[in-house]
């Protein structure tokens, strides 16, 4: 009998729908893949051992063990995140990626579930105005961020220096090699504030909308808009029985 007919007899229906769903179960089943660049504290950063922490890193293996999935963190270097995502190197990307018009031509965004100010970061005794004229100063931020996009709109006649991580701006600021840092708030209480030498210059900064979008989210392939909303109810959850403040207050309540 021909595959057409058989699917066509009520047994051949049975069969179909047994292999659909063992699919789908086979699909559930293996772990949820979830690109990230390390480090970015208090988000994501890496312990001794090699495993992952911070409040995004919990937030999402939260939201994995309501989805009833195992998380799978995958590193990836942040100019190539995107990329990765579109390649299928990884299911998501949960990685303090702000949600901007530019980035959701490209990926499908969840819902917003935190919102990370930007500091300008300076040596303690120098008086600088963020607002000002900066043409003269020597300026660090990460390359591909909402940071560098901000700086390179409102000051592109400054000499900026781009970095592939995080990690390569703070060391140049305690090298003396930068006049100023523009950088995620939290990040710069944790590995700047500490030392008395820098300060903060100005005020926070969230907008315009234009750069920052509504907020942080989870960046899935266009394609996987089940999956998405998954993601999203688990985060509801999270916020609807108190898991989620929980754990901001942990990370942040200072």
């Amino acid at each position: 009998m021909k595959i057409q007919a058989l699917l066509s007899t009520p047994f051949g229906l049975a069969i179909a729908v047994a292999l659909a769903s063992t699919t789908t179960a086979q699909a559930d089943d293996r772990p949820l893949r979830i690109g990230v660049d390390v480090p970015y504290p208090p988000y994501q950063e890496k312990l001794p051992d090699g495993s992952l922490t911070g409040f995004e890193v919990e937030l999402v293996e939260a939201a994995c063990e309501r989805m009833q999935r195992q998380c799978e963190w995958v590193e990836q270097g942040w100019d190539g995140i995107i990329p990765g995502l579109l390649a299928r190197k990884y299911d998501l990307i949960a990685s303090a990626m702000n949600i901007t018009d530019e980035r959701s031509k490209q990926v499908l965004f969840s819902e917003p579930y935190y919102q990370v100010p930007s500091v300008w970061v300076g040596q303690a005794g120098a008086e600088v105005d963020p607002e000002g004229d900066l043409s003269g100063m020597t300026i660090g931020v990460q390359q591909g961020t909402i940071q560098d996009e901000y700086v390179t709109t409102y000051h592109g006649d400054a000499d900026i220096r781009r970095y592939a991580d995080s990690g390569g701006v703070i060391n140049d600021m305690f090298t003396g090699r930068l006049d100023l840092v523009f950088t995620a708030f939290p990040l710069a209480q944790q590995r700047l504030f500490t030392d008395q030498r820098f300060a903060r210059k100005g005020e926070l900064v969230t907008g315009p909308e234009s750069i920052y979008g509504p907020g942080i989210g989870a960046a899935f392939r266009q394609r996987d808009e089940a999956l998405a909303d998954t993601f999203n109810d688990a985060i509801q959850g999270l916020k609807d029985d108190g898991d989620y403040q929980a754990l901001w207050a942990r990370y942040f309540e200072e």
